[in-house]
């Protein structure tokens, strides 16, 4: 099972195209995402692998999913 803690920069951006985010930009190391009706962006640097466990949290939280519907995502890619 995979873990919060070592998800690759690579399955992140697989993930959040899955769920149907674009990319917005890259400012200077980092990526920015973004999808209509989303409060917030989703940020996170390009050159630290793996992604910090807090991104991906914060993340799942503002995409308004559970952990567990996000391991379901992850795990069925």
């Amino acid at each position: 099972m995979k873990k919060l803690s070592n998800i690759t920069v690579k399955e992140f951006r697989d993930l959040l195209m899955r769920l149907g985010l674009q990319p917005l930009r890259t400012a200077g190391g980092h990526e920015i995402w973004m999808k209509p009706g989303l409060r917030r962006t989703i940020v996170f640097q390009t050159h630290v692998e793996p992604i910090p466990e807090f991104v991906v949290r914060n993340a799942i939280r503002d995409l308004g999913m559970t952990r567990q519907e996000f391991m379901d995502i992850l795990e069925s890619m």
